[in-house]
């Protein structure tokens, strides 16, 4: 998986919306205010941040060389995934899930039900696998996507 492809997989999973909190040169991934995921477009290769179960992320840093501790983080809590492509791809999806699940579960019960709520018609009618994102996430992500392929 590239990063292009990891961005787009963040910003598909429901209310996530990306940002540039730290300046221009990290984009950050949040759900409900909380990040999950984070990058900076201009390392290569490219490395993506993500929050993951202390004795799973353990297990990932023994099993690939590419998954190390979180640079810049709570190295218990987070792992830092080069997308070099020595990860499979399905691997580094299931740990972007993982990451937003993580975080969405430690959200109090009356964000997480907000957020249940709110969620697109679609997805409430259907049980669509369809993320919903608000014009904000859009406008980020038009703006990520210009970064991305800049670099």
């Amino acid at each position: 998986m590239d990063l292009p492809a990891a961005c787009d997989l963040c910003l598909s999973l429901p209310h996530a919306e990306a940002d540039t909190p730290f300046g221009p040169d990290v984009l950050v991934f949040k759900v409900a205010g909380k990040l999950f995921a984070l990058t900076s477009p201009e390392d290569f290769p490219p490395r993506l941040n993500l929050k993951c179960d202390p004795g799973r992320a353990m297990a990932l840093r023994e099993e690939y060389e590419a998954i190390t501790p979180g640079f810049h983080m709570n190295k218990r809590h987070w792992n830092t995934v080069r997308l070099d492509g020595s990860v499979p791809g399905p691997v580094v999806r299931e740990l972007i899930h993982h990451s937003y699940d993580l975080v969405v579960a430690g959200l109090p019960a009356a964000v997480r039900a907000a957020l249940h709520a709110r969620r697109p018609e679609k997805d409430k009618d259907e049980g669509s696998k369809t993320r919903g994102r608000g014009s904000r996430g859009r406008r980020i992500q038009a703006g990520a996507a210009k970064r991305l392929s800049d670099w």
